[in-house]
């Protein structure tokens, strides 16, 4: 989020060439506390999607708890 993000706690999860995330790691590094290699190109972006699934689960499973608390 936008807090994380002026803080630099960003956490970046990256796909591609090993040598390629080892030459851009320190650029996000001043961006981001958390920096991780995924594996190929696409599984960074497949485990950010995993992350906020699980998100969107909790938030869903949260809301609907308040629902029935309030009922």
């Amino acid at each position: 989020g936008v807090g994380a993000a002026r803080a630099g706690n960003l956490t970046f999860m990256v796909g591609g060439a090993e040598q390629e995330f080892d030459a851009a790691k320190e650029l996000l590094t001043c961006m981001g506390s958390n920096v991780i290699y995924c594996g190929e190109v696409g599984t960074g972006q497949a485990a950010k999607i995993c992350n906020n699934m699980l998100l969107a689960i909790s938030m869903i499973g949260t809301a609907e708890a308040m629902n029935l608390g309030i009922r």
